[in-house]
């Protein structure tokens, strides 16, 4: 059995010391491969330095987090560009829109968003999506460029069904993290995750965070590509399928978008 985490923030300081540690781990895990979140300048030029250092095992994203909107500038789309030049570097984002935690201005968030998807028509490649408590403008904005976009995936989902069959009538991908096996805050998804078609469906850690309640208890809280099958675990039983089979649809999915 075969595991893709499409979403690991290891450029993350709390992954700086023991990371050849984290990597054996997850490869021990069915983990066959990870890709490495950019979301801002400096974590997207670490993603693409992991990315090239372990080659055919990580991958990486480039892009701005909407809570780092404000620093957007035409230098870093550059940056941006040339980093997507990278054989390691497979799609645009983490880019998209948090009205949740409002970090940057939300008229910022909006035009930085705008542009990395401008950037990904560009080049050609897909987009790594954040929304949370923005779906209206996210979905307005996202509607213009799909038709021009190469694939989407909305990264991390924990919002409403009515949001689910939005992003799913656009033909996005959706990416599914440990949030679904918290039984406090993530019911909703067991639902929810039964709407998504077998080959929509891709599943993340969001390492460093959103460790499964599931999965072993750790005195320091970091989540890890490792405890991906905890997220696999749950999704299966809500859908009713085989592990197995949802590691290989899971899998196939994640290096068709990619292109892995």
């Amino acid at each position: 059995m075969q595991l893709i985490d499409i979403g690991a923030n290891l450029a993350h300081e709390s992954f700086d010391a023991d990371l050849p540690a984290v990597l054996e781990r997850a490869r021990a895990a069915d983990v066959a491969a990870i890709v490495v979140t950019g979301s801002s300048a400096d974590s997207s030029g670490t993603a693409a330095r992991l990315a090239a250092a372990h080659a055919g095992y990580l991958y990486a994203t480039a892009g701005l987090h909407p809570h780092h909107a404000s620093d957007w500038t035409q230098a870093m789309a550059q940056q941006f560009r040339a980093l997507a030049a990278q054989p390691g570097v497979k799609a645009i984002g983490e880019c998209g829109l948090d009205y949740f935690r409002d970090l940057s201005p939300r008229d910022a968030q909006r035009r930085a968003f705008a542009e990395q998807l401008d950037l990904a028509v560009e080049l050609q490649l897909p987009v790594f999506l954040h929304q949370r408590d923005a779906h209206t403008d996210f979905l307005a904005i996202l509607r213009d460029y799909r038709p021009h976009l190469v694939d989407a995936v909305v990264h991390c989902f924990t919002d409403t069904v009515e949001a689910l069959a939005d992003y799913l009538q656009l033909d996005c991908h959706i990416g599914i993290t440990g949030w679904i096996c918290d039984e406090r805050r993530g019911r909703h998804l067991l639902d929810a995750v039964k709407l998504i078609g077998s080959d929509r469906l891709l599943i993340e850690t969001d390492a460093p965070y959103l460790l499964p309640r599931t999965a072993p208890k750790v005195a320091h809280r970091r989540n890890e590509p490792a405890y991906l099958i905890y997220v696999l675990r749950t999704i299966a039983a809500a859908r009713g399928v085989s592990q197995e089979q949802l590691a290989e649809s899971t899998t196939a999915n994640a290096r068709r978008f990619f292109q892995l």
